[in-house]
């Protein structure tokens, strides 16, 4: 049975969407764009990265709009002063949670967080930088994991669960120092459910996940390719 066709206002466009979708899939739809960092198309949306909030019209708040589902003449707006004031606030937020040195890193020129700040405008943050003690898990035979670039997106635990069927990661801990953790904190070399596919390492947006022999700025990544393949297994969620 076909999907209700709702009417809305994306920027004072007036465009139709299916019922059920969100504000990102009809904006999307419609040709707009809405900056993301932990959406991927086919996944599940989590709303992790903020980077997607939009201003509706009669809310007194901003609203993720990749989990937000549209309603019939509901008036967005997806880019003004105020959402990249808070876009630039949340892209400069995470580059101080962790130890993000671009120049060393084989994401460098190829991630999504570097060019979400460059789009935005963010050339330095206002807030003091943590520097947390992180290690790298180099265990894997093919790949690293290096918590330091990590944005804890979940894209590598929302791959690995709903389209690999394997659910190796998760988020250990809380609040700023929560971590990707394979299977119950093992090193992800001793993982019994990994299949070694490498989806994850492709799905995740910086070099927090990569394979190993890449050298600084060689890492590239086709999370397209992710979004075709869980798209036919799932449909977009």
């Amino acid at each position: 049975m076909p999907h209700k066709k709702l009417s809305l206002r994306i920027d004072g466009e007036l465009v139709s969407a299916a019922e059920g979708q969100t504000i990102l899939e009809a904006a999307r739809a419609a040709g707009k764009h809405i900056p993301t960092l932990c959406y991927l198309k086919g996944l599940t949306a989590t709303g992790a990265c903020r980077l997607c909030i939009v201003e509706v019209s009669g809310v007194n708040r901003l609203l993720p709009a990749c989990t937000t589902p549209i309603q019939d003449g509901m008036s967005v707006t997806t880019n003004s002063q105020k959402l990249n004031r808070y876009r630039r606030i949340a892209v400069e937020l995470l580059l101080t949670e962790r130890n993000h040195y671009c120049s060393v890193c084989v994401s460098n020129g190829q991630c999504e967080l570097q060019s979400m700040a460059q789009s935005l405008g963010v050339t330095h943050a206002r807030y003091p930088y943590t520097y947390p003690k992180l290690a790298a898990d180099v265990s894997h035979e093919r790949f690293v994991l290096d918590h330091n670039r990590c944005i804890l997106c979940t894209r590598c635990v929302r791959v690995c669960s709903e389209v690999e069927g394997a659910h190796v990661w998760d988020i250990g801990s809380r609040g700023i120092t929560s971590v990707l953790i394979a299977e119950l904190n093992r090193p992800w070399g001793d993982s019994r459910n990994c299949t070694n596919c490498g989806k994850c390492v492709q799905a995740c947006p910086t070099g927090a996940l990569a394979e190993k022999g890449f050298a600084t700025g060689e890492m590239t990544k086709r999370n397209d390719n992710i979004s075709r393949l869980a798209v036919r297994q799932g449909g977009n969620r």
